[in-house]
């Protein structure tokens, strides 16, 4: 490690500063929670919703519920239920989409779809992007709370008490509608299933 390494930061201390009004510890917090924060609103970006205003709404949720921080949880775990949160709101918030088509994939999707369906082992390097340009319109065919729990789950790897720590949803829930959007997405991927043999 450098000699020029910046100290860790002291973060009861710097909170107790930003509830003093100090602007510079204020940008202190937001600098070392930004990567934080920036990894889950990236993950659950909704369409047509900006990242850094998202990142921003955040930070401004942040700080207008810092009085209600009672230091049950670590703040950056309290900062990180904001953003899933956050992103959720959004997410509920826009419109579903019409319904998917196989005449709405790429050429590149249709064939990455293709081979899955046909069983072919791989999928060519320069269709990965396509595999999930396609993985990701087909859960942006689900609602907002499904689409969350397949990327925490199956997407990120994340665990059963992970997802309910940043969700706040019970685990029983959790396991339910995780089932439920699985079976949704097989639904999903057997229409396109029919409508490309037809």
């Amino acid at each position: 490690m450098s000699d020029d390494a910046a100290p860790p930061l002291d973060l009861a201390g710097c909170l107790e500063r930003v509830r003093q009004r100090d602007q510079s510890a204020a940008r202190e917090l937001v600098d070392h929670l930004y990567p934080l924060v920036i990894r889950i609103v990236r993950s659950h970006l909704p369409r047509r919703v900006s990242e850094e205003d998202l990142t921003q709404e955040v930070f401004m949720k942040m700080f207008t519920r810092l009085a209600q921080y009672q230091g049950a949880v670590p703040f950056p775990h309290w900062v990180s239920r904001i953003a899933v949160t956050t992103c959720i709101d959004h997410l509920r918030a826009q419109k579903r989409r019409p319904e998917f088509r196989w005449a709405d994939l790429s050429e590149n999707e249709a064939n990455v779809l293709d081979a899955v369906m046909t069983n072919e082992n791989e999928v060519p390097a320069n269709d990965a992007m396509a595999a999930h340009e396609l993985v990701h319109k087909l859960l942006g065919q689900l609602k907002p709370d499904d689409q969350l729990v397949i990327r925490l789950l199956d997407l990120e790897q994340k665990s059963i008490a992970e997802i309910a720590g940043l969700t706040g949803w019970n685990q029983s829930l959790i396991k339910v509608r995780a089932f439920r959007a699985r079976r949704k997405l097989q639904k999903l991927f057997q229409e396109l299933q029919k409508q490309e043999r037809s």
